[in-house]
């Protein structure tokens, strides 16, 4: 149940009630330097400078000690990363129904761990971030039935749709055909699993309103809760950093880059638009920042005008250096943190509407939205040959996340779910589960 005093390590919400939350995290949100950890990290950390946060997460490493998260969580558990092999991917794809992402981080580390929490602590809320996750949340309603805390899952995608456009876009490329063909066994999984957790869950949150009528779609009696995406504006005002010394005119593409989308937005954009970019600006050089480049990015190397970077222990000197930012999106679901990170940062931006989605961005105002390779390459052309019209654009883009995007901002409207799930509770002590 809700308590009725502020527990310890959180102080009053503006009912006058702290809460007990554990957050599951797919990885130790700490550096935030990619999307999920971005959004656990600002998530994380807000709730837990008003309520008591409990953190249990995947971590294989010592965790860091320089981690903010130390002093403001009450308690934090990590159990080591599962191995998982091409062959036990393989395995599970044909011996099982489930989707690929339901056995990624199964655990029996994690799970004895997440049940030994729930038998010492009462918690009112279990925020399950993202469909690898999940699993967990299907666990808790097994262990505890309806005497289980709140749950409130996360879908940081929506992975059916994701795995859906993924198709469309491989299966125009022969070589990309074993791919099209592992997203269409997984998009009907994946669907399958999403249907279980958000019928499960107390609350289901989303990072747009695109997000939330994708996921009504096959669910039309879902209620999802938009929380969006968000940085700590200020850091990217003033770069940690010195900026990174590159070559000009400098365009910078930053994440995993071992994600899919990520790795087909880059060689798109190589293959597609670099050229009629070179041919306006010879001198011009592409920047991919990120750890862990896929092999399909070797295709890059023997050009002189791209580097890859790989890891690098901070991307910000890289936003404070760079003169445009891609964000060429063909595949992927979601909001991009990149999008918003570089609109912090300063940096005029060029996207796809599918790069744009779930960000109200107005084209021409906020960034430059452009579809057709044509198109991205006179739009990037265009920001370099009119500074004038670039540092507006910036300048727009900037006010534009610090006014929407902002952890400052959002943070209070998952507390508002959290209040209203507490409420539900008290109103029904039968422990009779809250509409759906």
């Amino acid at each position: 149940m809700c308590p009725d005093q502020p527990a310890d390590g959180g102080s009053a919400d503006a009912e006058g009630r702290g809460h007990r939350v554990l957050f599951l995290t797919p990885q130790y949100p700490y550096p935030p330097e990619q999307g999920t950890a971005l959004r656990n990290y600002g998530l994380v950390r807000g709730i837990a400078e008003r309520h008591a946060v409990t953190l249990l997460t995947f971590a294989s490493d010592p965790l860091p000690g320089d981690d903010p998260l130390a002093g403001l969580c009450h308690r934090i558990v990590s159990v080591p990363v599962p191995e998982r092999s091409s062959q036990d991917r393989l395995r599970t794809l044909l011996t099982t129904s489930d989707p690929d992402m339901a056995h990624r981080l199964r655990s029996p580390a994690f799970r004895e761990a997440l049940h030994a929490l729930l038998r010492e602590e009462q918690y009112d809320i279990v925020q399950v971030e993202g469909i690898e996750m999940a699993p967990y949340a299907l666990q808790i309603a097994e262990w505890f039935g309806e005497e289980r805390p709140r749950i409130v899952f996360d879908d940081h995608n929506v992975e059916y749709l994701l795995q859906r456009r993924a198709v469309t876009t491989d299966l125009g490329r022969p070589a990309r055909w074993p791919w099209a063909l592992y997203s269409i066994a997984q998009w009907r999984r994946l669907l399958a699993l999403e249907r279980r957790v958000c019928r499960l869950a107390d609350a289901v949150i989303v990072v747009s309103e695109e997000d939330g009528i994708a996921l009504r779609r096959p669910m039309p009696s879902l209620n999802p809760v938009v929380i969006p995406n968000g940085l700590d504006t200020d850091e990217y005002r003033q770069p940690r950093a010195p900026a990174t010394p590159l070559a000009h005119p400098a365009v910078l593409f930053t994440g995993k880059m071992d994600y899919r989308p990520n790795v087909d937005a880059v060689l798109w954009f190589h293959a597609r638009a670099w050229q009629a970019i070179l041919a306006a600006e010879p001198e011009a050089h592409l920047y991919v920042v990120g750890k862990s480049p896929h092999q399909r990015l070797q295709a890059l190397e023997g050009d002189p005008s791209v580097t890859v970077t790989g890891y690098v222990p901070d991307v910000m000197p890289y936003f404070a250096a760079a003169d445009v930012y891609i964000a060429p999106f063909r595949m992927g679901g979601g909001t991009r943190l990149k999008v918003l990170q570089a609109l912090a940062a300063g940096l005029p931006l060029v996207t796809t509407s599918m790069g744009a989605e779930g960000i109200a961005l107005c084209d021409g105002i906020h960034a430059r939205v452009a579809d057709s390779a044509a198109e991205t390459a006179q739009a990037v052309v265009d920001l370099w040959q009119d500074r004038e019209a670039a540092s507006r654009l910036a300048t727009a883009g900037r006010e534009f996340v610090a006014n929407r995007h902002d952890w400052r901002a959002i943070v209070p409207q998952l507390e508002a779910v959290y209040a209203g799930l507490c409420r539900r509770l008290a109103l029904h002590p039968d422990g009779e589960p809250a509409a759906r």
